[in-house]
């Protein structure tokens, strides 16, 4: 078994007005305050043409979460679910993924909304979301179709 599988390199900073993770939205598609997202210069080439997108994919560690469960509750029901069919951010590896609106580029940092993520976050990849590529017409939201937020 592979304990840890190569390296994950932060190349950023997430700035957020969220100071707690109590503060934090649940999901990133209820977030409307504008944050920052700063790239280390040394990763500053590797935005060329990014501001093109109107969207991006920001992968984050979730750097203050500790411990997790296989089994987990969610806000939206009562049942235990495995951890992988949910957005907890309670797993064995605390990645966060937000999709978020690009406002704009000043140099090495992104101005965005819509990301759920506490200030000081480490950054550790961007991708550029691709509504062709990234977009799915047919998907269903599995279990969560079945229950109605409490």
């Amino acid at each position: 078994m592979c304990e840890i599988c190569g390296t994950v390199r932060r190349i950023g900073t997430i700035h957020t007005p969220f100071r707690e993770i109590s503060e934090v939205p649940r999901q990133s598609n209820i977030v409307s305050e504008i944050c920052r997202i700063e790239i280390f210069r040394e990763y500053e080439e590797g935005l060329k043409d990014i501001e093109t997108f109107t969207h991006i994919i920001v992968l984050y560690w979730l750097h203050r979460v500790s411990g997790f469960s296989m089994l987990t509750k969610t806000p939206w029901d009562d049942r235990l679910h495995g951890v992988f069919a949910t957005r907890s951010p309670y797993r064995p590896n605390p990645i966060g993924l937000s999709v978020v609106k690009l406002i704009g580029r000043e140099g090495n940092v992104l101005i965005v909304s819509g990301i759920d993520a506490v200030d000081g976050t480490p950054l550790i990849d961007i991708k550029p979301y691709v509504p062709k590529f990234d977009e799915k017409p047919n998907a269903n939201a599995g279990w969560l179709d079945k229950t109605e937020r409490k």
